[in-house]
């Protein structure tokens, strides 16, 4: 069953299951057909997420257990709700919680559970939790051989963690291996281990284990080979055929060595009925594969989209050169995107790419290549960093034509740019990607090849999500989940033509515009894109704030604390985050808005890799860039507070316009509109964890009394939010209404003419008799100067002409409630389009 509308819950930090039960009323008023739950199976003690999963066959008991998730399930079923889980194939937590993992430890390639995660058993695992090297911390006293309190058995016991020795060890000599305190026998003891402990700084450059990103706590699983699967599929499955389960959500899916194997797997398990998404990164002009059984991503593409129809392009460039002129010098995003890759090739995926050339150099060895290492080097490192999407999908029986086609086009732009490599290396590298190798070294090939695809994912996300999007601040907004490192061009034909696509290609996959992993929240960004429409007053803002606030600039040894550059940064990332009702003399307020600022200044500094960084960090630039944005924040800060939130009114009237423009474009456009917790009012938050904060479930319930009353909104009701919520629940009956008509309708871009014509979108769904025409506002920063809201605004003088299957009949305004009969044409200053309208044909 296709969902006609999903709800995001984050459970743990307090959220449990009865918790969510009672919540089923509300979601059943406010139109949602499926729960969309994040991971519920037992994850490590402390997780907040539930990624980092310890048993996938027992559900959280934290958050309620087997019986808590019934009664979950069965509140759900009585209010004819769907549920939709989360589930995680790639990886499982590298954790001693983790009955599998620790009976790894143990018992090293003997283990049951050796080949369920991708271990290369060639050498003893690695296990990188120490807080130095082995030799330092046994100099130091802090490892110990001791009874471990679980099971009694000696062990290796660090702090609170006691790492099991293999039974080969120990076994009829417990008590001596117990009294063991001289650090030479100790030392020889660990080097008959199957494992090595060893400094968690050692992990990106020697690890025996694939990893989830540069996360070493989450270690890869091989969910590709058939009793792996059954092992972590086992409850999964169980509760897909009992009913309890209508759907699953594949977290990262481009982890895995052959997805579309494992898409194929799992869908014969699940059956035709369960709906199937995957998360996934789109790159500009990428398509899901045609022959993945799915409906569709998790919608990161479509939040990219949105940008299209937001973003004032014609501008874009005046912003550009704003921001240029705040760093001192034109920014080249390709030189800085190449940057940042280099940065992960050589340094936080060094480990994985050594191990790459390690299987090329074999392979050329036994095949008789003449090739130096240095040249196969460099042409591995230029074929990673040209890679412009996550990766292509060779199985053992080699790459699909798109694939090929792509690894050719990216050799002749290796081979024209500067940094071109040997064509012999490069032409051997992409002969082993290809399968274009002799029959001897196949195997060796194919394990080339799955590696490399399983390190473009990261190398890419890593790149440009956590690194590029957190150095370069020209406009916050487009440094999302999802969204080109190097920008085109802006502009609704883009926006239209996506869409048209999406209608095409994948009309039942989610339209997300938050989820738990987005850069901010979907309203920050929706004001943030308003500062296109006037870079220059933007510019001319931060330049002032920057003066108010020089006193609080500190001269470092490496340069001032914040740079022009950061303080852009602070500046455009605190406007987008500000509470609409927070005032200068809120001194409760700005400290909980400090709490949370600061969180997120620190993670964005060390995001970067600049000046500090997660494992080398700069503790006087940090405190300097915090006490700067502490003072932002401070009461004893009363004119720049002051001016500050005065001069942030009109970007925030117009962000809230935005914010009811994506809200009505998600539940209109093709795909299935996904609500994130919180989201169907407003969401102002920052990058995890603070995107991940439990919203004010009262206050929305409260909120959502008398959605059905055709009374306008008022202004409380923008600066709520309400007008969104309202907007969602009226919207979401429609659907239920008429599914068909938005899941299989044609999509029809309409064009205005006339004053207004750049400052609407308009499109049409059409399916048999039934047809829907959208209208809604963009780029209204200057056209709504220091109006209030709801905007008294009307698009005079602008019209849109009406295709013959749309005119000539009467429609209905669900957002309003008004009726109006239309004949071959819509005259904009007749309706209040300013606020958005959804004519249903009548």
């Amino acid at each position: 069953m296709i969902p006609t509308a999903t709800y995001r819950i984050q459970f743990r930090n307090g959220m449990t299951f009865d918790r969510v039960a009672s919540l089923v009323p509300y979601l059943k008023r406010l139109g949602i057909s499926h729960l969309y739950a994040s991971p519920i199976f037992t994850a490590t003690s402390d997780s907040t997420h539930g990624y980092d999963v310890t048993d996938a066959n027992e559900i959280e008991p934290s958050i309620g257990g087997r019986e808590g998730f019934d009664r979950m399930v069965a509140a759900l079923k009585a209010a004819g709700l769907g549920l939709i889980l989360d589930i995680v194939p790639n990886h499982m937590a590298a954790s001693l919680e983790n009955a599998w993992w620790r009976d790894v430890i143990e018992n090293g390639e003997q283990s049951r559970y050796a080949r369920h995660f991708d271990i290369d058993w060639s050498r003893p695992l690695t296990l990188p939790f120490l807080g130095d090297t082995f030799e330092a911390v046994l100099e130091n006293g802090e490892i110990a051989v001791k009874p471990d309190p679980q099971s009694g058995k000696p062990a290796f016991a660090y702090y609170e963690s006691f790492y099991p020795l293999c039974p080969a060890s120990w076994e009829g000599r417990e008590q001596e291996v117990l009294a063991l305190t001289d650090n030479t026998q100790i030392a020889e003891l660990h080097a008959r281990q199957p494992w090595r402990l060893m400094s968690w700084r050692d992990a990106p450059r020697d690890l025996s284990y694939r990893r989830f990103f540069e996360i070493t706590g989450l270690v890869g699983v091989r969910v590709e080979e058939d009793a792996v699967f059954d092992d972590t599929h086992r409850l999964i499955l169980a509760l897909v055929h009992s009913g309890a389960v209508d759907g699953l959500r594949v977290d990262h899916v481009d982890g895995l060595a052959d997805p579309k194997a494992y898409l194929e797997r799992l869908r014969r398990e699940v059956g035709p009925a369960c709906y199937l998404t995957v998360e996934k990164i789109l790159g500009e002009g990428e398509q899901i594969p045609a022959d993945w059984p799915i409906s569709g991503t998790t919608g990161y593409e479509f939040m990219a989209s949105l940008s299209d129809a937001l973003v004032d392009g014609s501008k874009l460039t005046a912003l550009r050169h704003a921001y240029d002129d705040v760093v001192g010098k034109p920014v080249d995003m390709r030189a800085e995107l190449r940057s940042a890759k280099l940065l992960m090739v050589n340094r936080n995926f060094e480990g994985e790419f050594t191990t790459l050339l390690r299987i090329a150099m074999g392979i050329a060895a036994t095949t008789h290549e003449t090739l130096e290492e240095q040249t196969v080097r460099v042409a591995l490192r230029e074929l990673l960093i040209a890679f412009p999407v996550y990766r292509t999908y060779g199985t053992a029986d080699g790459l699909p034509p798109e694939g090929v086609a792509l690894l050719h086009t990216l050799a002749g732009k290796v081979e024209a740019t500067p940094h071109a490599p040997d064509p012999a290396a490069l032409d051997f590298i992409i002969r082993l990607l290809t399968g274009e190798i002799s029959g001897d070294v196949l195997e060796q090939a194919i394990t080339f090849r799955t590696r490399f695809q399983q390190l473009t994912g990261p190398l890419m996300a890593k790149s440009v999500e956590d690194t590029l999007f957190f150095r370069q601040n020209m406009e916050l907004a487009l440094n999302e989940v999802g969204a080109e490192p190097i920008p085109g061009d802006f502009s609704l034909r883009r926006f239209h033509a996506d869409m048209k696509t999406r209608r095409e290609q994948q009309p039942d996959a989610l339209s997300g515009t938050s989820t738990h992993d987005t850069k901010r929240g979907e309203d920050a960004r929706a004001r943030l894109y308003t500062l296109t429409e006037a870079p220059d007053r933007w510019a001319a803002h931060v330049a002032r704030w920057r003066e108010m606030n020089i006193g609080h600039v500190k001269e470092l040894d490496d340069g001032p604390a914040p740079k022009a550059a950061g303080a852009w940064m602070l500046y455009q990332a605190l406007a987008g985050v500000w509470p609409v009702r927070l005032t200068p003399g809120d001194t409760a307020g700005l400290q909980a808005l400090e709490t949370r600022f600061l969180a997120f200044v620190e993670k964005a500094l060390r995001e970067a890799k600049l000046r500090t960084d997660w494992a080398d960090s700069n503790d006087a630039y940090e405190e300097a860039m915090l006490g700067y944005a502490s003072q932002l924040l401070s009461p004893e800060n009363p004119a720049f507070l002051r001016d500050f939130v005065s001069t942030l009114q009109p970007f925030i009237r117009a962000g809230l316009v935005n914010s009811l423009t994506q809200t009505v474009v998600k539940l209109t456009a093709p795909g299935v509109p996904d609500i994130y917790q919180g989201s169907e009012a407003l969401n102002f938050s920052l990058v995890d964890p603070d995107n991940r904060r439990e919203p004010d479930f009262a206050a929305l319930e409260k909120m959502l009394e008398g959605y059905d009353n055709p009374a306008p909104a008022a202004e409380a009701d923008w600066l709520s939010g309400r007008v969104n919520q309202h907007a969602i629940a009226k919207t979401l009956r429609l659907r239920q209404e008429k599914p068909v008509l938005f899941r299989k309708g044609d999509y029809l871009p309409l064009n205005a003419t006339g004053t207004w014509a750049r400052n609407v979108i308009a499109y049409a769904r059409t399916e048999g008799d039934d047809a829907l025409i959208v209208l809604t506002p963009r780029l209204m920063l200057n056209a709504l100067q220091n109006q209030p809201l709801p905007p008294a605004q009307r698009f005079e003088e602008t019209e849109i002409f009406l295709p013959a299957r749309l005119a000539n009949r009467r429609y209905r305004d669900i957002l309003s409630g008004e009726e109006i009969a239309l004949t071959d044409r819509i005259p904009l200053g007749a309706l209040d389009c300013c606020s958005a309208a959804i004519l249903i044909g009548l």
